[in-house]
């Protein structure tokens, strides 16, 4: 039987606008197995899990787990923990880390705060060292939650480690278990799929010097969908790279069409059509389910760049 990430590769399914959506990440080191729902199905009390689900909701704050690259056994709880705070919306993109040895602490951040991209409730809570310089890898292996991710995502992140690649971690969960293997790069949210080793080098190289490699890109977790296919549509479009100065400012409309505006960092403007079809044939979204779907799909129809004028009206 087929999996999901090979179907979607057969029928050559575009990437482009599928990224999970967070403006802010939270993410905390948990050694071992994970369920399909790792917050609450892992060796972190599911209490604390079930707390901080709750304490993010409508927050834009994302949690997930990670775990450095290898055999996971069951070697129960960890004594310190490494926690990562990034926040990903252009013009406040940061990344900060820290130790923890009770991560019941994370309880006491303000997530509306951190949400919105004021990093010093992670600084001042938890104690957080300075912004670190170099990006995260994070590479989706929760085989509970779709075998694509352990059979793709696990062997990627460790080739990458075991090849000298820094900061390289195992995520719990990015959402588009068909792109397979998917990676997040942190702090500036953009993610991929169907990616291999030499690519992830050339995106980390890239993301180190704030540039974004647009090949295999899923877009950026700042923007709903419709915004990351336009983004990425205006990046190709006019062949910009630099990480931080393209934002989405304005989306009109509800599915299926919307009028998305992405500005630049120098006074640009450009509307983008975004459009939502569904991905033929119907088939299971995931090796996790029978259920049979049609993925929607963001495909962007028209793109102008506005006068002074129409830019400023917008």
């Amino acid at each position: 039987m087929s999996t999901c990430s090979t179907v979607s590769q057969d029928l050559d399914e575009p990437v482009s606008g599928t990224a999970p959506v967070a403006r802010t990440w939270l993410l905390l080191e948990q050694p071992g197995p994970w369920g399909a729902k790792a917050l609450t199905s892992s060796h972190l009390d599911p209490a604390l899990g079930r707390a901080l689900e709750a304490a993010v909701k409508g927050t834009g704050v994302r949690v997930a787990l990670i775990r450095r690259p290898g055999r996971h056994a069951d070697g129960g709880t960890a004594a310190e923990r490494r926690v990562y705070a990034a926040h990903t919306v252009p013009g406040n993109v940061w990344l900060h880390g820290t130790t923890l040895t009770d991560p019941r602490r994370l309880l006491d951040l303000d997530f509306t705060a951190l949400g919105r991209g004021e990093r010093r409730t992670f600084e001042s809570v938890l104690e957080g060292g300075p912004p670190l310089g170099d990006p995260l890898a994070l590479v989706c292996t929760n085989g509970k939650r779709d075998r694509c991710c352990a059979l793709l995502g696990r062997p990627l992140a460790a080739e990458l480690a075991a090849s000298g690649a820094e900061d390289v971690w195992e995520v719990t969960h990015l959402g588009g278990h068909r792109f397979s293997p998917t990676v997040l790069v942190l702090p500036h949210g953009y993610a991929y799929g169907r990616v291999r080793a030499h690519a992830v080098k050339e995106i980390l190289h890239g993301a180190r010097e704030a540039r974004v490699v647009v090949e295999g890109c899923r877009g950026n977790s700042s923007w709903e969908r419709p915004g990351q296919a336009a983004e990425l549509a205006v990046r190709s479009a006019v062949g910009e790279d630099a990480a931080q100065v393209l934002s989405v400012v304005r989306t009109d409309g509800a599915a299926p069409r919307w009028e998305v505006t992405v500005a630049h960092a120098d006074g640009r403007h450009w509307r983008v059509t975004v459009e939502q079809d569904a991905s033929a044939p119907p088939r299971p979204e995931s090796c996790g389910t029978s259920v049979l779907g049609s993925p929607a799909r963001m495909a962007v129809t028209a793109l102008r760049e506005l006068s002074v004028t129409a830019a400023l009206a917008s």
